[in-house]
């Protein structure tokens, strides 16, 4: 860019997201709906187990939330302040909402220590009926997104929530059941703190990776190995220096390197990004790239590294 030459600033946000906006946003509907049932029917019932379920759909209602809002972001262009656009934000909600499910997840658990210190009364028809809409409804959600055309990683990961959501929810049906036959009370609370350490499990993972990314660490899928191996494969790299690779959020990497060529291959400059450029898109799914080409003689004059 030259000082006359307006700003151009290309947006690197991965294509087909629209697909996702509609099996996504059904999911999410489905899963608010169930979250409410199982919320009312706890607190009438008295199951402790239903009101844990009903934080577990939060946990997946946040994800769903958290696919859409980068479904939305995505088709926001970078401007002059936020050359990278809006991808971050994403990163940050998650990390926001990662530590409120922990907190979720620890007043379920402190719930469950009392009600296994002091029975409380349920009402094992209403936990029952409960549990059973809220399956039938993790059914069809489950059936109606699988049927969508988009197989994206968002829609994927939208279609494991409910699977998990379908299990947890039979859970709920079938601790009712053994309550009814054998008066084991145990089982809600028990029960109850089964889903709330699913929740810890899931909320830590969702932290970490949103650490990592705030980080820039290396995606954990990718071997900075392999991708340096690759890079110095190109015909007329000699070697590799100060190279990066991060995520700038979801399922966008970014790397920057400085590709050291010989003095008379550096007319063949083109060419040389053009090879590395293709290998990285080709073999490792990373779009964005910087790349800079230096000779062999060149001196880092100031260079902060």
């Amino acid at each position: 860019m030259t000082a006359n030459a307006p700003a151009h600033f290309h947006s690197h946000a991965p294509s087909g997201r629209g697909r996702e906006a509609r099996p996504l946003a059904a999911a999410l509907a489905v899963t608010l709906l169930i979250m409410a049932v199982e919320g009312v029917g706890g607190f009438l019932s008295g199951s402790l187990a239903l009101e844990a379920d009903a934080g577990h759909m939060l946990t997946d209602a946040s994800a769903l939330v958290l696919s859409l809002v980068a479904v939305w972001l995505c088709g926001r262009p970078p401007d002059v302040r936020r050359t990278f656009g809006y991808y971050r934000l994403e990163i940050l909600a998650a990390a926001a909402n990662g530590m409120a499910l922990v907190g979720i997840a620890g007043f379920i658990l402190f719930e469950a220590w009392g009600r296994l210190r002091a029975h409380a009364p349920i009402d094992l028809r209403a936990m029952a009926l409960t549990g059973a809409a809220g399956l039938a409804a993790n059914v069809t959600g489950f059936v109606l997104l699988r049927r969508s055309p988009a197989r994206t990683l968002n829609v994927r990961a939208a279609l494991l929530h409910l699977l998990g959501d379908t299990l947890s929810g039979a859970g709920v049906v079938v601790a009712a059941a053994i309550m009814g036959l054998t008066r084991a009370w145990y089982v809600d609370p028990l029960l109850s703190a089964a889903i709330a350490l699913a929740i810890v499990y899931g909320a830590v993972r969702l932290l970490a990776e949103a650490i990592d990314i705030l980080l820039e660490a290396v995606p954990g899928h990718l071997d900075l190995s392999e991708i340096l191996a690759q890079m110095v494969r190109a015909e007329g790299v000699q070697a590799i220096h100060d190279l990066h690779l991060w995520t700038i959020g979801n399922g966008l990497y970014a790397l920057s390197a400085h590709l050291v060529v010989r003095g008379h291959d550096a007319a063949q400059n083109d060419a040389i990004l053009a090879a590395v450029k293709t290998g990285l898109r080709e073999r490792f799914g990373i779009d964005h790239t910087t790349l800079q080409i230096e000779s062999e003689v060149y001196a880092h004059v100031g260079d902060v590294h």
